[in-house]
């Protein structure tokens, strides 16, 4: 299982981003968390068993999510947190 902890900053709340993370988890099939960080940064717990599904939603994710998104910075480092069964915001 490959895992990620990411920070991203920017304009990353208050505009739907953590639905749109949802949605980028659905769509690669990544398991774990987002939430929002009183910092206004958004953190993310990312899993998967393909690498490069993973890679692709940390992709997404630099993107943007949603069209009002706007990522200035993402740092993605190994994470070894407990294993998933679903994505969802906490």
């Amino acid at each position: 299982m490959q895992k990620l902890k990411i920070i991203v900053s920017g304009r990353v709340q208050g505009v739907g981003f953590r639905f749109g993370c949802i949605q980028l988890a659905q769509q690669y099939g990544i398991y774990g968390r987002v939430w929002n960080n009183p910092d206004g940064t958004v953190g993310i717990l990312a899993q998967a068993e393909d690498a490069v599904a993973l890679q692709s939603f940390v992709t997404a994710v630099r993107k943007g999510p949603t069209p009002f998104a706007k990522v200035t910075y993402l740092e993605a480092i190994a994470d070894n947190s407990e294993l998933f069964s679903d994505f969802k915001i906490v």
